[in-house]
């Protein structure tokens, strides 16, 4: 089913501090994820295995990967009106670049009046989760809104850690309070959880757009949603209700499922989110033929695995392993990797993210690692045993132990 009454607009220009040095050429959303597919991917799949069909991609930030993804991979039908359309900045209001979520759409303003639509669905594009959004339009609708929030519950200790909601018995927003201190209002009929905000709104065409110009005339304002835009709405006493995430359902939905959502802002929750798909029942299931999870298609020959003389095996155990990579005589265990990697002889690794185009060298060791794209591995290398030492070599280690390899770096 298509919904036509509804323009979609995805942030997509964050430059995803966090995550340096896997941002520090790309942004966020075009950071791969699952051995073949990038960030933004699933949300654009949420969008259009949910009946959505025009969408807006606001870019800014080091973008050209991600142009280059979204022009050859999401190609929709222009004869039926449908698009995934990207939105560079332009500076169309004055000198300034994007100077937070509400003055991106503010400088795209142009493309809600050109298409009119009733609803304008604005959802962050740097997320992994599945969502059924036509449920959340539903809802809007079902509630009379000017402005629907969705939010996942959480276990109220971890409150200070995320932008809270509070709502009234109803799911309207009664407060909105960022990181608290204190105890915050806990859900209604269940006093251990709370409400954190997922930076996914849908709201009414006209309530959007007097809000933005408002927010613009305020000198002081950071034109942020939730700091600035939804605030000012709240004390106008607009009809702000929450969406409970936690209800969504999708086609071939698993039980594991229900109320899946990471922000894989930070390299050790980037790192985790890829290890848990290697899991015999994953909480995200990618192999779903109700829910299809698209992406750009490499036109690269499939995996192969050679040779087996001795301890020279070429092998993969609880791992993912994309199109076009050879595991020549080496082993892998609990391994992504994406398309066109070489793992050579005798090497072995373990518990890493292996990007396109890497070659790893013969009697090599990797260990909890992340290996950016276009990485030569020399032959006899360990990386991920020895934290100083990969520090002295101009790698990033995390907190939590993973060792990151930038792009292209020379070893």
């Amino acid at each position: 089913m298509s919904i036509d009454d509804a323009l979609v607009m995805i942030l997509a220009g964050g430059e995803g501090k966090r995550l340096l040095p896997l941002t520090k050429e790309r942004a966020k959303p075009a950071v791969p994820f699952g051995g073949r597919y990038r960030i933004i991917d699933f949300v654009l799949n949420n969008f259009i295995n949910s009946g959505f069909y025009k969408i807006k991609v606001l870019t800014q930030y080091k973008s050209d990967s991600l142009n280059k993804h979204i022009t050859r991979g999401w190609a929709l039908s222009p004869f039926l009106n449908q698009y995934v359309d990207l939105a560079p900045a332009q500076m169309r209001t004055g000198q300034d670049w994007y100077r937070g979520t509400a003055d991106a759409i503010y400088q795209n303003v142009f493309h809600i009046t050109d298409e009119d639509p009733d609803y304008v669905c604005i959802f962050g594009g740097d997320h992994i989760y599945k969502m059924d959004v036509s449920q959340m339009l539903d809802f809007h609708k079902e509630k009379d809104a000017d402005l629907s929030i969705s939010a996942i519950p959480i276990p109220i200790d971890e409150a200070h850690e995320f932008g809270i909601i509070e709502v009234d018995d109803d799911w309207r927003l009664i407060n909105f309070v960022e990181k608290p201190k204190d105890r915050p209002k806990s859900i209604p009929g269940n006093p251990n959880m709370c409400l954190a905000s997922m930076g996914n709104y849908i709201f009414n065409k006209a309530a959007l757009l007097d809000a933005l110009d408002r927010d613009e005339q305020i000198q002081e304002s950071s034109h942020d949603f939730g700091k600035n835009v939804i605030p000012m709405l709240l004390n106008d006493g607009k009809r702000i209700f929450i969406y409970n995430f936690a209800n969504n359902t999708f086609p071939g939905m698993s039980d594991t499922e229900r109320g899946y959502w990471r922000d894989v802002g930070s390299i050790d929750a980037y790192w985790q989110a890829n290890m848990d798909l290697l899991n015999y029942n994953p909480e995200l299931n990618l192999y779903s033929k109700e829910w299809p999870l698209r992406t750009y298609n490499h036109n690269y020959p499939p995996a192969k695995f050679v040779w087996e003389e001795g301890d020279r095996v070429g092998m993969a155990t609880n791992s993912m392993v994309s199109e076009g990579c050879i595991v020549s005589g080496g082993g892998l265990s609990r391994c992504v990797l994406s398309p066109k990697v070489r793992i050579n002889s005798y090497s072995q690794v373990t518990d890493s993210i292996i990007m396109e185009n890497v070659d790893i060298g013969r009697y090599s060791q990797i260990r909890k690692a992340i290996i950016d794209k276009n990485v030569i591995i020399p032959p006899n290398t360990k990386i991920g045993f020895n934290r100083d030492e990969d520090l002295r070599r101009g790698f990033h280690v995390s907190e939590g132990g993973v060792t990151v390899v930038p792009k292209g770096a020379k070893l």
